[in-house]
C-alpha cells in the first residue's frame, strides 16, 4: 500500500519550503511537540466538537486547501508534510509511516474537513494516538467526501475503539472502508465495535486482523453478524479465535445475508471450528470467498467442510493452505464440488498438500463438470514439476498463432470468449471459457498461467493491454 518513498527523507525545493514555526532539521515529517506541551493542549472530551477550528473560521472556507493547512502547521506547532502539500488536491493519500503524532494528525484533519478531492487516506504507523482520532472523528462528521480510511498500526487500544464505536454508532460519514489491524484492540474493544456495528450498515469492509481478539471476542462477532446487513468484507486474520470463539462466529454467519468475504487465517480454531464452519456452508448462500489458511483442520475437519459444500451454492473462493490435510481429505474436498451441480467454486488452494497422478484423475473429471475450477496443490508425488512445465508451450504463442493464421488480432480473439465483447470477465468465467473454446487447443495449466499473465490480482481478467493490430 505504500506506494511513496515513506521512509526516506524527501528533498526540499522551492515550492516545498515553508518556514517553521519552531527549529527543525531537514526532516519533511510532522512531527509531534514533546510530551508536556501535548500534555499541556490535549482537548477535553466535551468541547471536542470545537477542537477543529482555527482562529478565524472563515478561513475554513476563503483559504485556499493548501494555506489552509500550512495556518493548520503553524496553529498546532508541526512542520508542514510536503507529501501531502503536493497531494491533496488528489483522490488518495499515502501518509503511512510520517512519524505524524497526534497534532500533525491534528493539521491533516483541519485541512480534509473542506477538503472534496480525497477519497482514500492512509494513515498507519504513525501514533495518532487518542487526540489524533478525535481529531479525524471530528472532521469525517463534516467531510462527505472521504471513503476509505486506513489508520493500521496506531497502538490505539481500547480509548481508540471507544472513540471510534461512538463515531461508528452515530453512522454519519460517508466511510465504508476501514483498516483498523494492529491496535492492540482486545475483548473489550471488540465488544465496543460489535455494539456499533450490529445498527451500522455504512460499512462495507473492516479490517481488524493482527489484533487480540479471542474466544470471548468471537461471541461478540457472532451477535453483530446476525444483525449486521452491511458489512461485505471482514478481515479477521492473525487474531486468537480457537474453538469456542469460531463457533460462537458461526452462528452469526448462518443468519447473515450480506458479508461476501470473510479471512479468518492464521487462529487455530481447529476440527471444532471447521465444523461449525461446514454448518455455515450448508446455510449460507451469500458468502464467496473464505480462507481459513493455517488453523490446524485436518481430513477430520475438512470432512465436515467438503459436506457443507455439497449443498452451498455461493462460494467461490476457498483457501485452505498450510492445514494439516492429506490427500485423501482433498479427494474429498474435490468430490463435494462434483456432486453439487450447482457450485460456483472457482479456486481452492491446498498448495502444501501433495497429491499423486489418481488424484488429478479425479480432478480432470471435476474440472469437466465444472470448467470454473482451478485447485493449487503442491505437486504430483514422482513427477517432475520442471519437465511439466517445460513440455508446455506458452499460452500466448498459441492464441497469437492461431490469430495470425485467422487473420484477427489476439485481442479480437478473447473478445470472442465474452458473450458481450468487452475486455473485461471475471476470472472464474474466463476460465471456463478458454477450457470450453475449441479454437487453442489448451490445458487447465496453461490457463492458469495465462490468468496471471492477464491480472490474477484483482479478480477480474482484463485485456484490453492486448491491442495488437491484424497482421
Amino acid at each position: 500500500m505504500d506506494n511513496d518513498e515513506l521512509l526516506e527523507p524527501e528533498t526540499k525545493d522551492d515550492s516545498d519550503t515553508v518556514s517553521a514555526p519552531q527549529s527543525s532539521d531537514e526532516t519533511l515529517y510532522c512531527e509531534a511537540e514533546d510530551s508536556a506541551a501535548v500534555e499541556k493542549e490535549k482537548p477535553a472530551r466535551e468541547s471536542s466538537e470545537t477542537d477543529l477550528e482555527i482562529e478565524d473560521t472563515d478561513k475554513l472556507f476563503t483559504t485556499g486547501q493548501r494555506e489552509l493547512y500550512l495556518e493548520a502547521c503553524k496553529l498546532v506547532g508541526v512542520v508542514p508534510v510536503s507529501y501531502f502539500l503536493r497531494n491533496m488536491e488528489g483522490s488518495y493519500v499515502n501518509l503511512n509511516h510520517h512519524g505524524l503524532g497526534p497534532n500533525g494528525t491534528k493539521a491533516i484533519a483541519i485541512a480534509l474537513v473542506s477538503n472534496t478531492t480525497v477519497l482514500t487516506l492512509e494513515l498507519a504507523d504513525n501514533s495518532i494516538m487518542e487526540e489524533g482520532i478525535l481529531s479525524l472523528v471530528e472532521m469525517l462528521q463534516e467531510n462527505y467526501y472521504l471513503q476509505e480510511m486506513n489508520i493500521s498500526d496506531n497502538n490505539l487500544g481500547l480509548e481508540g475503539a471507544r472513540i471510534l464505536s461512538e463515531f461508528l454508532q452515530n453512522d454519519t460519514s460517508s466511510i465504508f472502508s476501514l483498516q483498523l489491524s494492529g491496535n492492540n484492540f482486545k475483548e473489550e474493544s471488540a465488544e465496543l465495535f460489535c455494539q456499533a456495528l450490529s445498527a451500522n450498515y455504512r460499512i462495507k469492509t473492516l479490517d481488524l486482523s493482527h489484533n487480540q481478539f479471542s474466544d470471548k471476542a468471537g461471541e461478540y462477532l457472532g451477535q453483530m453478524l446476525a444483525f449486521n446487513i452491511g458489512l461485505q468484507s471482514l478481515d479477521l486474520s492473525w487474531n486468537h479465535l480457537h474453538s469456542r470463539g469460531a463457533v460462537a462466529l458461526c452462528s452469526g454467519l448462518r443468519v447473515n445475508t450480506a458479508l461476501k468475504k470473510l479471512n479468518l487465517s492464521m487462529n487455530s480454531f481447529g476440527n471444532e471450528g471447521a465444523s461449525a464452519l461446514g454448518e455455515v456452508l450448508r446455510l449460507n448462500n451469500r458468502l464467496a470467498h473464505l480462507d481459513v489458511s493455517s488453523n490446524n483442520i485436518s481430513n477430520e475437519g475438512l470432512s465436515k467442510i467438503s459436506r457443507g459444500l455439497e449443498a452451498n451454492e455461493s462460494l467461490r473462493v476457498l483457501k485452505l493452505f498450510l492445514n494439516p490435510i492429506s490427500m485423501d481429505g482433498a479427494v474429498l474436498l474435490i468430490l463435494s464440488i462434483k456432486k453439487n451441480p450447482k457450485s460456483k467454486m472457482e479456486d481452492i488452494d491446498i498448495s502444501n498438500v501433495l497429491v499423486s497422478e489418481q488424484f488429478v484423475k479425479i480432478l480432470d473429471g471435476v474440472c469437466a463438470v465444472h470448467p470454473q475450477l482451478d485447485v493449487i496443490y503442491k505437486a504430483v508425488q514422482g513427477l517432475s514439476t520442471k519437465k511439466t512445465l517445460f513440455t508446455w508451450t506458452s499460452p500466448l504463442k498459441l492464441i497469437q498463432s492461431y490469430a495470425d493464421q485467422h487473420k484477427i488480432s489476439i485481442l479480437d480473439f478473447f473478445r470472442s470468449l465474452n458473450p458481450s465483447g468487452e475486455t473485461m470477465m471475471s476470472v472464474g468465467a474466463f476460465r471456463k471459457a478458454m477450457i470450453q473454446q475449441n479454437k487453442v487447443p489448451i490445458n487447465r495449466y496453461q490457463v492458469r498461467e495465462l490468468i496471471k499473465t492477464l491480472g490474477e490480482k484483482t479478480d477480474v481478467v482484463d485485456f484490453s493491454f492486448l491491442k495488437m493490430t491484424r497482421p
